[in-house]
């Protein structure tokens, strides 16, 4: 059994949560358009991060490799980058974004569940690839990359017919293996082993 080390002081409820180059950065619900930075080994507030045109976050990430933490923001149909200092450049993903992570490239991949696709996106916000998902990945909510190119895709609202993980092709066309309820969890240890 673990045991409680630190604790984030109260607020909002968390909406994201990432980590890079030693701190941990944290996005909560709230009207400000702020990003907070934590120690992360005192969790003491560091600094605030100015995150200017913000409407609405859904998720975030960092990329160790570039420096960076990205932002989705569904409202302007945007991705934020914000640099460890806080300098923020953002560019037009064309559809919602909800989940976003990074792939082994250092690419970023923004999950639109709207409009079905992933897309994946250069650092600087070049767009390099777009896949459209198969017909039975309904409403892609958030989407990994494994080293072999395959996406491990979890999709579905609570009000869909099917929410699950599956695991999608290189290039978006099929999903290859698909697991429902109890039988997500083998799928993301064989996928995704700890190391």
């Amino acid at each position: 059994m673990g045991k409680l080390v630190h604790a984030l002081p109260e607020g909002k409820p968390v909406l994201g949560l990432t980590s890079l180059a030693g701190e941990v950065y944290v996005l909560r619900w709230k009207e400000r358009d702020q990003v907070e930075v934590y120690d992360a080994i005192s969790y003491r507030l560091q600094r605030r991060l100015s995150v200017s045109n913000c409407r609405g976050f859904t998720d975030m990430t960092a990329c160790e490799h570039n420096g960076y933490v990205y932002i989705a923001d569904p409202v302007v149909q945007r991705v934020h980058r914000l640099s460890a200092q806080g300098s923020a450049i953002r560019w037009p993903v064309n559809d919602k974004p909800m989940g976003i992570s990074v792939n082994a490239a250092h690419n970023l991949l923004v999950a639109c569940p709207e409009a079905r696709k992933i897309k994946e996106f250069g650092s600087r916000g070049k767009l390099l690839r777009e896949l459209t998902l198969p017909d039975d990945v309904i409403y892609p909510l958030h989407a990994i990359q494994l080293t072999s190119g395959q996406l491990i895709v979890c999709h579905g609202r609570s009000v869909d017919k099917v929410h699950r993980v599956c695991k999608v092709s290189e290039d978006g066309r099929q999903v290859v293996q698909s697991h429902v309820g109890n039988e997500v969890q083998p799928l993301i240890s064989t996928m995704c082993p700890v190391t």
